[in-house]
């Protein structure tokens, strides 16, 4: 179960999420005001595919996961989000219901912001509209190269390509100059943030340590050979 409050944290936390990158910070004084803090425990649903939308989340701290089940009861990871990433947008601006389920991989805190306060706080401060579109422009860019990617990239292509992907997200480089890349997710839920068997998946990890190119470690992955795991996800 969720724990909802008045929200603290980082002020910066709001900035960083890209949907209110570049609002002032008179705006996001503002804003924040108008949003509660939700804490979750590892496993714990946020919210379900299918339950009325009318409100955004942003990561504070941890991992949530995005999934949606297919009407065969087949399951697709559809995202892995961390701090400064959000969950919801879209209800923002067209409430409805939900297409997708939203749990947490690891304890987890994030900021609520409801439909009905997001259009006070905007008919407030009109002038950040326009950043508001470039910034859901550029979520549909980014959605629409991952269908491609579905479609047109073999199974060990897209597994290169998600774990520079989640590097990209929750890489760090360790005291030894390795790229150290905490993911958190089972092989099952790897596997369908793919979109293939956990078999299959697996297949082409072992294939790549083998290779040299990273090297496997519970859920983490280091990356030892960027350059060929690029190369490989093209």
């Amino acid at each position: 179960m969720s724990d909802t409050e008045t929200t603290g944290g980082s002020p910066s936390i709001v900035t960083s999420s890209g949907l209110f990158a570049g609002i002032s910070p008179e705006q996001e004084e503002r804003l924040r005001a108008a949003m509660t803090s939700v804490r979750l425990a590892r496993g714990d649903v946020l919210f379900k595919e299918g339950e009325p939308a009318d409100r955004l989340y942003i990561v504070l701290s941890g991992k949530m996961k995005l999934g949606h089940t297919s009407s065969d009861r087949r399951e697709n990871l559809l995202a892995v989000l961390g701090p400064g990433e959000m969950i919801g947008e879209l209800t923002l601006f067209d409430p409805g219901a939900r297409t997708a389920t939203a749990a947490a991989i690891t304890a987890a805190e994030l900021l609520e912001l409801t439909h009905a306060a997001f259009v006070e706080w905007l008919e407030a401060n009109p002038a950040a509209s326009q950043h508001l579109l470039q910034a859901m422009a550029q979520r549909l860019r980014r959605t629409n190269a991952a269908l491609g990617s579905v479609v047109f990239f073999d199974v060990p292509s897209r597994v290169a390509k998600a774990l520079l992907s989640l590097a990209e997200q929750f890489g760090e480089k360790t005291a030894d100059g390795l790229e150290l890349v905490r993911h958190s997710l089972t092989q099952e839920e790897l596997a369908h943030l793919v979109g293939s068997s956990r078999e299959t998946v697996n297949k082409a990890l072992a294939d790549y340590a083998a290779r040299g190119w990273i090297k496997l470690d519970g859920r983490s992955v280091y990356i030892l050979d960027r350059r060929n795991l690029e190369k490989r996800a093209s």
